[in-house]
């Protein structure tokens, strides 16, 4: 009676919690691997699949919002759930879909739907509830890095299946592998939610809206993943085709794909155990900056498989890496009551990056004939990130006592 009770263990929460995440994450990672096969397959250009991969990241982001809301009301198993046999029905839609129209509403719209309910600002608002302020960080640090393993082993199980059974059947065998997600929803279901051991919420859900849009930081955690999106999501649907481009092998794309989500693994652990003891607002400058530095060196240096191999292992350190203390530093603003909403509204931002970063390289590809453009953006918008980063404000916003008896 005097405390909330913590009714999910802290490794139930990273057990299942991590398995949701891998297979979301992971499926989604290898769709660049799907671009020329679609588009040859179908008489498509490359901004027909763009478009409908970018209207997938739009969606994702924007309906994170309305995700997280029912999150925080009524808890994650019923918003993972349906994300999960949506995220099914969308992988068949884009197996089976014939015109561009039908493809951007089922890969584009049914899919990015069910990554708002099967991904981070879900998961993270169960691992807020759940696990204490002293380990929060590294929790979220083990829960992207789960993320991060799923794409280093879906990548080469995509390319696989591809390979052995086509482009069609692939994405039959993935949807059926998204189903696995259903049950480990189960090991997220929060019993206290509804009752006197839910959190309290001193706060309506518009106020904490204006509150944290009317704060500096805030606005400044959404401009620097804004960049995080455009950058992450236009190297993994592009990179494949980049590559094949220049005369590597497709080989060589699904190989760097896979080395982006090993290394992400530890990036995103790494940040996470970093965000215990380092100012988050310091951690995420350098990685925005970090990222300017490999991308501009990679551009410099001859086109090898090696070159390819080292530029993304150093960008898979830097891939997620964003999302633990971005995400924790939320938290510790704005406390939990909002906190899915909240990251949900951030993360609206990065995916509008997404975006902009899938869609510009369709488009100015087509063109121009080069993706020389967007690589220089993304160097551009890095170096900002880093900078509107710095002067974040982590501490715990102080409020008016207002409401005593509403």
């Amino acid at each position: 009676m005097n405390q909330p009770n913590k009714t999910l263990p802290l490794w139930q929460v990273l057990l299942c919690g991590a398995a949701i995440v891998t297979l979301s994450m992971g499926v989604r990672h290898g769709f660049g691997l799907w671009l020329q096969p679609i588009t040859q397959a179908q008489n498509w250009t490359r901004e027909n699949f763009a478009l409908a991969m970018a209207i997938q990241n739009l969606a994702w982001g924007f309906f994170s919002i309305f995700s997280g809301m029912m999150a925080d009301r009524f808890g994650a198993f019923r918003v993972i759930l349906v994300g999960a046999l949506l995220y099914a029905l969308g992988l068949l839609g884009m197996a089976y879909s014939t015109s561009v129209l039908a493809f951007s509403l089922t890969t584009g719209v049914l899919i990015g739907i069910a990554q708002a309910g099967t991904t981070y600002p879900v998961i993270y608002g169960v691992i807020g509830r759940n696990v204490s302020a002293e380990k929060r960080s590294w929790a979220m640090g083990v829960a992207a890095a789960a993320g991060s393993f799923g794409q280093f082993l879906m990548v080469p199980v995509e390319g696989f299946l591809i390979t052995n059974f086509g482009w069609q059947e692939a994405l039959v065998w993935l949807t059926l592998a998204m189903l696995v997600a259903v049950p480990m929803a189960l090991g997220l279901r929060e019993p206290s939610f509804g009752s006197s051991n839910a959190l309290a919420r001193e706060q309506s859900i518009f106020q904490a809206l204006r509150e944290a849009f009317a704060y500096r930081s805030f606005q400044l955690l959404m401009a620097g993943f804004f960049v995080c999106g455009f950058q992450v999501v236009f190297i993994a649907v592009h990179m494949p085709s980049f590559l094949k481009d220049n005369g590597l092998s497709p080989e060589v794309a699904s190989i760097a794909l896979a080395l982006i989500g090993l290394f992400n693994v530890f990036g995103t652990y790494i940040a996470g155990s970093l965000g215990q003891r380092l100012a988050k607002r310091k951690i995420l400058a350098f990685i925005y900056f970090s990222r300017s530095v490999a991308i501009a060196l990679f551009l410099l240096a001859p086109l090898t498989p090696w070159t390819v191999y080292i530029f993304t292992s150093v960008m898979g350190l830097l891939w997620l890496s964003t999302v633990p203390p971005t995400n924790a530093v939320i938290a510790q603003i704005f406390g939990l009551a909002h906190f899915s909403m909240l990251s949900g509204f951030v993360f609206f931002s990065h995916q509008i990056g997404s975006f902009m970063g899938v869609w510009l390289g369709g488009y100015l590809y087509d063109k121009t004939g080069s993706y020389d453009v967007v690589w220089y953006i993304s160097i551009a918008l890095g170096l900002f990130a880093a900078f509107v980063n710095l002067p974040v404000k982590e501490n715990a916003i102080e409020r008016q006592p207002k409401m005593a008896a509403a």
